[in-house]
């Protein structure tokens, strides 16, 4: 199979390539504007076996199209994407031009190509913000209803999916909606973890990315974004998932799609943690104090999001290996430690 992979020398992108490349024999290209993406995360995916790489951004459609034909590509996995919330409400046209109308693109340029699978990165942002949470988290079936242009962008590019996929029968689809993606590669050497890839975006706001810069004295100190949410400390509450077992869930829905149909699947563990609990884990490891100010809440941040993940273990067989909230922060800040200057 020849899978391409936008976005793939970023965050995700990278640690879906180097999984692909460890344990398949998929012909891999990837295509990265490198607007986030890291060229010494590519080198290290290099090492462990040849691809090939095209600096391209998705708005040039026609070189888009030309690679799918050239490299005769089956399979698609759409990681390429704005993702802040906080910016996309400020610039919501960056959101709807990089998001939906370039997804749009790309699935005008697959159905061109005859690309018959396509695996898109949504988001739970798309979920419905209730203060009703249901206990076992929320399913597929939960209302939607973002709060930011980058959800709606995210949410508007899935319908058109599913509306390409009933009128094109042989293109299918999985769509997964991450909740909140984290760590580092999960990687020994002598018996110690040593992550080869992690996030290396600049001015991240991820908790846990800066949550690992404050606990290696990189970062002066830590915001919350409001501490007064309907939450059992005040502050939000988020399903954090090893960025390992997201990849992992990639290489089993290319699998998935040769014999099943299109479906849209959550990607979370079903356990949430609020802000204060994940800095008392990094407060533990680092075995330091983190300054943490408390801020008013930012636009479009729900008070809860964590994910009922039945659907993709049952139909999928998914079984996750990290689920393990000090893993993935000691793995991020390791991360950190080694390589995240």
């Amino acid at each position: 199979m020849n899978v391409l992979i936008t976005g793939g020398a970023g965050y995700i992108g990278s640690h879906v390539a180097k999984r692909l490349l460890e344990s398949t024999e998929f012909e891999l290209t990837i295509i990265d504007n490198l607007s986030n993406g890291s060229l010494k995360s590519l080198e290290v995916l290099k090492t462990i076996r040849d691809f090939e790489f095209i600096e391209l951004d998705l708005c040039e459609k026609k070189r888009v199209e030309m690679v799918l034909k050239d490299h005769k590509i089956d399979a698609i996995i759409h990681l390429g994407a704005s993702v802040e919330v906080l910016e996309s409400i400020k610039n919501p046209l960056k959101y709807y031009t990089n998001n939906t109308i370039n997804t749009i693109n790309l699935i005008e340029s697959a159905l061109s190509a005859k690309v018959e699978k396509f695996l898109f990165s949504s988001s739970a942002i798309v979920y419905e913000d209730r203060e009703d949470f249901p206990p076992e988290g929320m399913d597929e079936e939960y209302p939607l209803n973002p709060l930011s242009p980058y959800g709606a962008s995210k949410l508007m590019s899935e319908q058109v999916l599913v509306d390409v996929a009933k009128a094109h029968p042989s293109f299918k689809y999985v769509i997964f909606r991450y909740f909140n993606v984290a760590g580092a590669d999960i990687n020994y050497e002598d018996n110690r973890l040593r992550p080869r890839i992690g996030q290396s975006s600049k001015n991240a706001t991820h908790l846990i990315k800066i949550a690992s810069e404050c606990a290696t004295k990189k970062r002066e100190k830590l915001e919350i974004y409001g501490d007064d949410f309907p939450t059992d400390d005040g502050t939000g509450v988020r399903d954090y998932i090893h960025v390992d077992d997201v990849a992992d869930a990639h290489i089993k829905a290319l699998e998935y799609l040769k014999t099943k149909n299109s479906d849209i699947f959550n990607l979370g563990y079903g356990e949430g943690y609020s802000v204060k609990s994940v800095v008392e884990v990094f407060k533990n490891m680092a075995s330091r104090e983190i300054k943490v100010d408390i801020v008013p809440r930012r636009c479009g941040d729900p008070a809860k999001l964590v994910a009922n993940s039945k659907k993709i273990r049952d139909k999928m067989g998914w079984i996750p290996k990290y689920d393990n909230l000090e893993l993935i922060c000691k793995s991020a800040y390791e991360w950190e430690k080694l390589n995240g200057e």
